[in-house]
């Protein structure tokens, strides 16, 4: 079930082929669709605030609701709850941006949350099937989520946050923070 897709794919994100090193490749478990052309990331701390994490879901289900794509990074705290946030509204939509291949469920209690987002939108990632999470996996990742955004929402995060890596990355990509 899962797709290998290249630039020079149709269904290649046209929002990513634009940014300045987009992936040779990506790895798509579920689909693009056009409407994700109308997409918004939320990113944030892992080890999130209750109120961040209310946050989070709600801005996902209100933008989701609203017809945009919410892309996120499918990890702990703010991003699981915007994603989630997302796949609250009947025809909402999410695709989260994983740091290893789309078949290594990292964090593993997302592993479900996972397979819903395949079937309401897509999980993606640059990395081969089987490869695990490593330390400079993330700030690629982080380009691409903000590579397939319209803009970047922070909701809740630390200096030194991978959060705003994807914020400085958005704003050099010509996105809206």
């Amino acid at each position: 079930g899962v797709r290998i897709i290249c630039p020079d794919d149709g269904e290649y994100p046209i929002l990513l082929k634009h940014i300045h090193d987009p992936p040779n490749l990506l790895y798509v478990k579920g689909g693009f669709e056009d409407r994700d052309l109308n997409s918004i990331a939320i990113v944030g701390s892992r080890k999130c605030s209750i109120y961040g994490r209310g946050q989070s879901e709600r801005f996902g289900g209100l933008l989701g609701g609203a017809g945009f794509t919410v892309i996120s990074g499918g990890a702990r705290g703010i991003d699981s709850a915007a994603h989630r946030g997302a796949m609250q509204h009947p025809a909402g939509r999410t695709i989260a941006v994983l740091a290893p291949g789309v078949d290594v469920p990292y964090p593993p209690e997302n592993k479900a949350l996972f397979e819903q987002i395949a079937e309401r939108g897509a999980v993606v990632s640059e990395f081969p099937l089987g490869m695990p999470p490593a330390t400079h996996h993330f700030p690629r990742r982080n380009r691409i989520i903000s590579g397939l955004s319209r803009g970047v929402l922070v909701v809740e995060a630390a200096i030194s946050s991978g959060s705003l890596i994807t914020a400085r990355l958005a704003a050099e990509q010509g996105r809206e923070v």
